[in-house]
């Protein structure tokens, strides 16, 4: 039945059963006798019974208003259960589908932005490797023979600007590798990480990796996703944890890899999502990775990337046939 026939029956009964007690001939005495009393109480007790059965009719709508004040479209799989009768059950499952609509729209606008966000990330980096940097080794080989030439006095001060120039050269070509993982196209996955460690590390923050050896075959799209999210998180314990130490590992699971970066920082505590978490979210989402964020060991906090690998199916007519 129609919610709203459902509370105009019920309001409709308890009016009706006022009405019959006003024109009954029930009477109400002063002092109120015993038989009065019982009749009020079941007339009150019937209207309360009326009212919880217009709450339990209402409860599929509760659990509706808190899922949609607490759905997150970076966590997806979050439905309230279809309960109810009638428009009620149909409000609940047309909002279902509005959910995993908004949902599908966002993983593929998200899959755009990430996929023009890397175009330009290798545009960038190849003018720094290109231009900025062939202009800096000119300077310093300009500078070696102006050394070379330059009298006692001055020959320190031009030694002391090629140190400068050098350390700039090196610090743009980190930069293009960081936007660009060249290591990751051309030595893999795990080459691509030992090289981020080493990048991070230095003398306020150690970072340690630990990868298996055995890891499954993993597509493309996946690899760049597990890079960037270690280079996010690691990002995020330079900059924000004051932390002494840090780790990637990357290791095999029954269903596919998980990659942790953990560090003993001050933790996140009750800090909102920043832009790179929620970056590393829409990231997990491309390739159906889990993600979470959990207090780390002892301290600090620990980014765990679940990433499924799918099993190859097993043909066994290509088994011993030519």
């Amino acid at each position: 039945m129609p919610l709203f026939w459902r509370i105009f029956l019920l309001n409709a009964l308890v009016l009706i059963a006022a009405t019959a007690l006003l024109l009954g001939p029930v009477t109400v005495s002063t002092p109120v006798l015993l038989t009065e009393a019982a009749v009020l109480t079941v007339g009150l007790a019937a209207m309360l019974v009326a009212n919880a059965l217009l709450r339990v009719g209402l409860a599929p709508l509760q659990r509706l208003t808190r899922a949609m004040t607490t759905i997150d479209l970076l966590r997806p799989g979050q439905r309230p259960a279809v309960g109810g009768q009638g428009e009620v059950a149909e409000l609940i499952t047309t909002f279902n589908t509005m959910v995993d609509r908004l949902e599908e729209e966002r993983a593929t606008s998200s899959a755009r932005v990430l996929s023009a966000q890397e175009a330009e990330r290798r545009r960038v980096a190849q003018e720094l490797h290109d231009e900025v940097g062939q202009t800096l080794t000119a300077v310093l080989l300009e500078l070696e023979r102006v050394a070379g030439q330059a009298p006692p006095g001055l020959r320190e001060e031009v030694r002391q600007v090629q140190e400068t120039t050098r350390a700039g050269l090196d610090e743009v070509r980190r930069i293009a590798r960081l936007l660009r993982p060249g290591v990751l196209d051309e030595l893999g996955l795990a080459s691509a990480l030992k090289s981020l460690a080493t990048d991070f590390g230095g003398p306020c923050l150690s970072v340690r990796h630990r990868l298996d050896a055995d890891l499954p075959p993993l597509g493309r799209e996946a690899e760049l996703v597990l890079y960037r999210v270690a280079q996010e998180g690691l990002t995020n314990v330079a900059r924000h944890a004051r932390a002494r130490h840090a780790q990637i590992v990357l290791r095999r699971t029954g269903t596919g890899v998980e990659l942790c970066v953990r560090d003993d920082g001050h933790g996140t505590g009750d800090a909102a999502e920043g832009a790179g978490i929620r970056g590393m979210r829409e990231r997990a989402l491309l390739v159906g990775a889990g993600l979470s964020l959990v207090p780390g060991p002892g301290r600090g906090t620990e980014v765990r990337l679940t990433v499924p690998v799918p099993t190859p199916v097993h043909d066994p007519d290509r088994n011993g046939r030519s």
